[in-house]
């Protein structure tokens, strides 16, 4: 499984072949990245946010995984997209995409989506990605990436991704602000029991702006054994290579 980072929250997820990008938004200061340099097979949407659908419009034809309510708008709003399912998903859902397993989590914020009725694209959500389908019985050998998309922290990251999902990275917002700060994104960390931590969602815009420096010190301070690492925009993270498999 390989990871790389275009900065804010847009992450590839490469999983034996099957490519899969998560919150296209390249109009940030940590990319140099033409989003159309990517051909993925999967456009995750965490939620309907302009910094989280931004390039979109791109991946016209892509199957996207969102829920049903990011689905409609971006078909409305964008062009003509196939949707995992035929419909989008919902949370608690997995979805087998190719070689990938998605699981959609919960995350805590809002889903307003930019039309002149106020609509709303249902519950926001993270990802847990997999290369083998969850099971109650824990899979040492398989590989899992969780990506918090924007929230706040809550116990379902310790009572469920961490205690069921077993995510080896854990891709966390520490901009505060909009999302947890450095300090909650730590205790959000230990909750999964992750292996990785990486930062997400900092330094795109003023109200945003953090010192990854602070976040690493916070890991520490809850105990947790997890390696933060700060990845430049456009950096591939390789978790085989990391995990020896």
């Amino acid at each position: 499984m390989k990871l790389t980072y275009y900065g804010h929250s847009t992450y590839h997820v490469d999983v034996d072949g099957t490519e899969l990008l998560i919150d296209p938004f390249f109009d940030n200061p940590k990319t140099d990245t033409d989003p159309e340099e990517l051909d993925p097979d999967y456009v995750l949407l965490t939620h309907g946010h302009a910094d989280h659908i931004g390039d979109v419009d791109r991946y016209e034809g892509t199957e996207l995984v969102a829920t049903p309510e990011v689905v409609s708008y971006c078909r409305d709003e964008y062009g003509d997209f196939d949707a995992v399912g035929g419909m989008g998903m919902n949370l608690g859902g997995t979805v087998e995409c190719d070689d990938a397993y998605v699981t959609m989590v919960r995350a805590d914020h809002t889903n307003g989506l930019d039309t002149d009725y106020g609509a709303t694209g249902g519950m926001p959500a993270g990802f847990v990605i997999s290369d083998t389908k969850p099971t109650q019985v824990s899979d040492e050998e398989s590989m899992t990436f969780y990506h918090a998309g924007d929230t706040a922290l809550q116990t379902e990251m310790r009572d469920v991704i961490g205690s069921f999902l077993e995510p080896d990275v854990a891709a966390v917002p520490i901009g505060d602000h909009f999302t947890m700060g450095p300090a909650q994104a730590a205790i959000a960390v230990d909750w999964v029991d992750a292996d990785y931590a990486v930062p997400i969602h900092y330094d795109t815009f003023p109200p945003i702006e953090q010192n990854p420096d602070d976040f690493r010190r916070e890991v520490e301070a809850t105990g947790s054994d997890a390696e933060v690492r700060v990845l430049d925009g456009d950096e591939t993270f390789d978790l085989a290579d990391e995990l020896d498999y």
